[in-house]
């Protein structure tokens, strides 16, 4: 039998998500009915819930939460199979989402990083990556300056232990108003990155995604862009080296679009740790992503906790 793989540590937001499901268009000024749950949430920690479901690896999850529920999401990441290294907060409450639904599956986020993108150098250790075989980083963290100091510090440390790190950017709203020049800079030494079909055109100038996934290949060994029920293309050394479908979804099955790149990444992630090459990861991701959409929420089915 092979060895266990090592770790995969992810760095990145925990988020408490409120979810609004409305089947009709918003209308100003007046009711809207709609579904809405209080669930645990945040693309790092979505995405570290996807890689323990998959039973490949151990995963350890870094990120900063406000004492407020600090203990709700460590009792639901534990129960996902992940590692709590939860840094609470006295001064500011944990990070909020509020996810628009509408009857398509498209989402809408109203977002508080609240704690989230307080996480500062101060909480990061070389000691937390002992025992770890990668090192993912939450893109959200690189829109703030104590947060992206820490990431920083984080992908230094990791490039000095022979650690692989993967990017997510996360948001091509905060991209935009943080400036693509500056992010790339901040991520430069990624070994891979994971950014969705709008990141990647947004991190190129406006390139189609194949274009965006070659070039970005480019500064980083490995590219995997995700172009929803597209699937996803594969980028190395400056081509396109695999083209991925994802699985069909029947419209019917749609509910939620919320966790679908965490769940192509949390699962991309684990295939990697466990020998899967970036096609077949990314075939796996796919996958995960398909699921995802079935689902309220960012995280893998189950039955929900007590709210905060």
């Amino acid at each position: 039998m092979s060895p266990a793989p090592g770790a995969l540590l992810v760095v990145g937001d925990v988020v408490t998500d409120v979810v609004a499901r409305h089947r009709t268009p918003l209308v100003s000024a007046t009711d809207t009915a709609a579904e809405i749950r209080t669930l645990p949430g945040g693309a790092g920690a979505n995405a570290a819930c996807w890689a323990a479901r998959s039973g490949h690896c151990e995963v350890r999850l870094l990120g900063r939460v406000g004492t407020d529920a600090a203990a709700w999401h460590e009792r639901a990441l534990r129960r996902a199979g992940v590692r709590p290294l939860l840094v609470p907060d006295a001064e500011a409450a944990t990070a909020t989402v509020i996810a628009l639904v509408d009857a398509s599956a498209e989402r809408t986020f109203l977002t508080d990083s609240g704690a989230a993108l307080r996480l500062s150098p101060a909480d990061w250790s070389p000691d937390l990556l002992d025992g770890v075989a990668a090192l993912h980083l939450s893109g959200y963290l690189f829109f703030a300056p104590a947060s992206r100091e820490a990431v920083g510090r984080a992908l230094r440390d990791a490039g000095d232990a022979g650690v692989p790190v993967s990017v997510d950017p996360a948001s091509a709203g905060f991209l935009a108003e943080l400036g693509t020049d500056r992010f790339l800079a901040a991520a430069a030494g990624a070994a891979v990155l994971l950014p969705n079909a709008d990141e990647a055109r947004l991190l190129t100038g406006g390139r189609e995604p194949a274009a965006a996934a070659a070039e970005l290949s480019r500064r980083h060994p490995l590219v995997v862009v995700t172009t929803g029920a597209a699937g996803a293309l594969v980028a190395e050394g400056g081509a396109v080296t695999a083209r991925v479908s994802a699985p069909p979804v029947p419209p019917e099955l749609l509910v939620d679009s919320t966790g679908a790149g965490d769940a192509f990444t949390g699962a991309f992630l684990a295939a990697r740790l466990a020998g899967a090459d970036p096609a077949e990861a990314a075939e796996a991701g796919c996958r995960a992503g398909a699921e995802a959409v079935t689902l309220v929420g960012g995280r893998p089915g189950g039955t929900p906790l007590a709210s905060p």
